[in-house]
């Protein structure tokens, strides 16, 4: 099994690579990264390449809302998708502001388009947020699909729930990345519970 989060000296990084441990996948997998070598070459080198211009063009300046948007340009993507969550709906409209005034067409859709009920999807009415109302579902595929038909370069996810961006992901025909995740205990900010692992300890402990 592959445990990089555990090697601790991560050699590849530094460039040491006398230094790889035994079970690295560099030494155990080579013709893996052979065969990315190739799939860059081939097809997905120019993204990375514009990846790689944009960290080093913003390096701890630009806030990832604009390292998007200059990926974007350089990658020739013009018409934008923006699938958004209704807990995020006053940001998401200052989000499309800021893209479309720099020049970006977008179509946002948000989760809970389609207004249908939880139910449909085999939920009892005690596990629903607030049981005894109408809940709309959050509709992931619908948003994908509707972003397949307006054929945008790039959708960005803003806020989408824990697995319906998992959906949205599966179904989407553009590339997608994420300007920012749902947490609503941190703010917003999941690696809160990672930095203040003292004060979330028996929030993130399952057992």
């Amino acid at each position: 099994m592959l445990n990089c989060a555990k090697c601790g000296s991560h050699p590849c990084y530094k460039g040491e690579l006398d230094k790889l441990p035994s079970n690295c996948p560099m030494k155990s997998q080579s013709e893996l990264y052979d065969e990315a070598a190739v799939i860059y070459r081939e097809s997905d080198g120019s993204m990375a390449c514009n990846s790689a211009r944009v960290e080093a063009g913003g390096y701890g300046v630009w806030p990832r809302i604009r390292e998007i948007m200059e990926f974007a340009r350089l990658s020739g993507f013009n018409k934008l998708g923006l699938a958004f969550c209704v807990g995020l709906r006053k940001e998401a409209c200052e989000v499309n502001r800021i893209f479309e005034s720099n020049g970006f067409a977008v179509a946002s859709v948000m989760c809970k388009t389609g207004c249908r009920p939880k139910e449909e999807l085999g939920l009892r009415d005690d596990e629903k947020v607030r049981p005894g109302q109408l809940e709309a579902m959050c509709n992931p595929v619908v948003q994908a699909l509707l972003l397949n038909k307006e054929q945008t370069d790039l959708n960005i996810l803003l806020g989408l729930c824990v697995g319906h961006d998992t959906i949205f992901i599966k179904h989407s025909k553009a590339p997608i990345t994420v300007l920012a995740v749902k947490d609503r205990a941190t703010g917003h900010n999941p690696l809160a519970a990672i930095y203040a692992g003292h004060y979330f300890q028996s929030k993130v402990n399952l057992k």
